[in-house]
């Protein structure tokens, strides 16, 4: 198939390329390198330096036949989104819209796109919480992204466009940048490696749901060839504090390093976990990684790159 991948030279894009590639599929990819960056790519991808929102995509899909759009360009910084929320909209929003559009116009057979089910969610109710959990955002990163979920739904009903969306909870992994609330772990990894002390805000106890690139690029594998309509958490289905990740990865880095704590940052979330019972029901997903190896598998990878 004919695989056009937005946001495909950024951390968790660039993965799914290379699995897409393996898996003997020709892929494409969209991205302003504000996140990614070019080296990430193998040689055998077609790449296209454009922005979502600015460029004119068209003739991507006009001359290229894809098949497949799957959707991971976006504004990913949540404290960014704070504070300049139009900015992330045009971005989020205009651009998926966009993309949409030409994906209907283009008669693509599948849309699958990268949602977050760790900011969507807002202040949980229970735990961990299901598909089915009110949606009820806290920052303007969480509403474009459900915005766009409910804009995926109404193309499905009213064009017939499939989709499939995943929820990940916080990524982590090889290739992770430095920017935005999901890069929490590559941020403390780059700061202690140097020896610089990694700030926490507020007291460290929030909690976050992890779950490491290589478990979301199987998600993306098998979204490939479901043949259904629907929305799935992809995550770990456990919750760690930000004060533990901070103290393992000292461990594993730099010993000599202290902890420092700064003001608590307003519109983030004090708990996040999500069931991921229904992807391993129906997607037959599971995730092979415990939180322990792959962020030792991570750290290796920044020891290596010196990022």
């Amino acid at each position: 198939m004919n695989i056009l991948i937005t946001g495909g030279a950024g951390f968790i894009g660039s993965n799914i390329c290379d699995a897409y590639i393996k898996a003997g599929h020709k892929v494409f990819v969209i991205d302003n390198l504000s996140n990614g960056n070019e080296t990430n790519l193998r040689k055998d991808i077609t790449f296209f330096n454009k922005d979502i929102y600015q460029d004119d995509l068209e003739f991507i899909f006009r001359e290229n036949n894809i098949d497949i759009v799957n959707h991971h360009a976006a504004q990913i910084d949540l404290r960014y989104s704070i504070k300049n929320p139009l900015f992330d909209a045009r971005i989020n929003i205009e651009g998926s819209l966009k993309l949409l559009e030409l994906s209907v116009k283009y008669k693509i057979s599948k849309f699958i796109f990268a949602s977050s089910g760790g900011s969507i969610y807002g202040e949980q109710k229970s735990f961990p919480a299901t598909e089915e959990h009110t949606i009820a955002p806290i920052s303007p990163y969480g509403i474009t992204k459900s915005t766009i979920e409910n804009y995926i739904l109404f193309y499905n009903k009213f064009y017939g466009l499939n989709y499939v969306i995943l929820r990940y909870s916080n990524a982590y992994g090889e290739r992770q940048g430095s920017k935005g609330e999901a890069g929490v772990i590559s941020i403390f990894c780059k700061n202690i490696l140097n020896g610089k002390s990694p700030v926490l805000f507020g007291n460290g106890l929030n909690t976050r749901d992890f779950i490491y690139v290589k478990d979301i690029v199987n998600a993306n594998l098998l979204a490939l060839n479901y043949t259904g309509n629907d929305i799935f958490n992809i995550s770990s289905n456990k919750e760690i504090s930000i004060k533990s990740i901070a103290e393992l990865i000292i461990s594993n880095l730099n010993p000599k390093v202290d902890i420092i704590f700064g003001d608590e940052i307003i519109g983030e979330q004090r708990r996040s976990v999500l069931s991921n019972s229904k992807a391993n029901k129906i997607l037959g997903w599971e995730p092979l990684y415990k939180f322990e190896d792959g962020l030792k598998l991570t750290c290796e990878w920044f020891k290596i790159n010196k990022l």
